[in-house]
């Protein structure tokens, strides 16, 4: 009969999403006003305010300073904004990917012989700027749906001719082209041939 074997599990603790310094200073500014937020909170009709002038004024920068603190605590959260450079990086990144994913769909169909093969292509980009730098667009999309010129769309894009054994594929219709700013997804079709 072989040994008997025993397994020990550890549980770990789950991630906040806070780093330790943001966590702390979060707690501290809770602390500190909570009794006076749960107390205008539980009664907002007839809380008391204090007594003398000094002691309001007090009670107000204290609870301005727990309003800021807050707003420090949600703008660490927020994304930076990227310089023209890291647009640029970004915008070239995406427009490989997309090309790539497109160029591996061209593949040889007797569809191609009428130039009416389909090719789609998912993306998913969240940076709206990036987006828009991708496209030549000088701000962040306002459609949901355009369709582009196909050699504007590889102007942007990069060239997307895929060779086959004896003869070219190319797109051979505009790009559709789909945004939806909600999610940061998009989706690029159209069709190809020889």
């Amino acid at each position: 009969m072989p040994p008997a074997t025993t397994t020990t599990t550890t549980k770990k603790r789950k991630s906040d999403g806070l780093t330790p310094a943001a966590a702390k200073k979060a707690k501290l500014a809770v602390a500190a006003h909570a009794e006076t937020v749960a107390n205008v909170l539980s009664d907002a009709l007839n809380f008391e305010l204090p007594g003398t002038s000094k002691a309001t004024r007090d009670f107000i920068l204290g609870l301005a300073q727990y309003a800021r603190s807050l707003e420090e605590e949600v703008d660490a959260y927020k994304p930076k904004a990227k310089s023209p450079e890291e647009l640029e990086l970004a915008a070239e990144k995406l427009a490989n990917a997309a090309r790539s994913g497109i160029r591996k769909q061209m593949t040889w169909k007797a569809s191609c012989k009428t130039g009416t093969a389909k090719w789609m292509y998912d993306g998913v980009c969240n940076d709206a700027e990036v987006f828009a730098k991708l496209l030549g667009l000088d701000g962040a999309p306002t459609f949901k749906t355009k369709k582009m010129p196909k050699d504007e769309f590889e102007n942007l894009i990069g060239d997307l001719d895929v060779a086959i054994r004896y003869d070219t594929l190319r797109l051979t219709t505009d790009v559709n082209i789909h945004w939806k700013p909600s999610d940061g997804t998009f989706k690029f079709s159209g069709s190809y041939g020889k």
